[in-house]
């Protein structure tokens, strides 16, 4: 057996074994809220729900853990199914779906006639350890006229939910607690303003 030959074979013996010894991640989602809304059904406006901006530490896969004021690391052996923005836009406009008091509900790309888009930024979507271990989920939201481009209103969004008990499994069930919290708001405030 030549040299070449013997490198490739053990290079393709140790890439094996590292994947067969590498531990896989437990993978979570969000849950769809179905916010109880008592809004007039508004069948003539259509939204868009563009994608949320986020700092770079939640705009990923990894959930966030903030063990102080200034400090976060990430949950061993969890992942969001998706980055986190995917799965917040697509929450979002199932939230407002499930409602049925719009014309339409979409993301960019869907080809509706838009008259207000729904602008959010995720600042907090995090396990608080620093205070008793508290998920809390922050969203900054503007709705845009899309016929002018001007602001037609703009609110912060904030609930927390205590983490029930030990593992991964908790941690993610507060969150999905305080993102519902704070959905259900969002749809709420919407309605109410277009």
């Amino acid at each position: 057996m030549n040299s070449k030959v013997t490198v490739a074979v053990l290079l393709m013996a140790l890439s094996v074994s590292a994947c067969a010894s590498s531990k896989k991640l437990d993978t979570f989602d969000l849950t769809s809220a179905t916010p109880s809304v008592t809004s007039p059904r508004k069948s003539g406006r259509q939204i868009l729900i563009a994608a949320p901006s986020a700092l770079k530490a939640l705009d990923g896969e990894n959930v966030v853990v903030r063990s102080g004021q200034n400090s976060i690391s990430y949950l061993k052996g969890a992942q969001w199914a998706d980055r986190l923005p995917n799965i917040v836009q697509s929450r979002l406009a199932q939230a407002f779906e499930s409602t049925h008091r719009l014309g339409g509900v979409g993301r960019p790309g869907d080809g509706l006639a838009i008259d207000y888009q729904v602008i959010s930024e995720i600042r907090t979507f995090d396990i608080d350890a620093s205070a008793g271990e508290t998920a809390v989920v922050e969203i900054a939201v503007k709705i845009l006229n899309d016929k002018n481009g001007t602001v037609r209103s703009s609110r912060v969004f904030r609930s927390t939910s205590p983490v029930g008990g030990p593992g991964n499994a908790s941690y993610i069930a507060a969150l999905d607690r305080a993102f519902e919290s704070t959905t259900g708001d969002i749809v709420t405030w919407t309605l109410s303003i277009i």
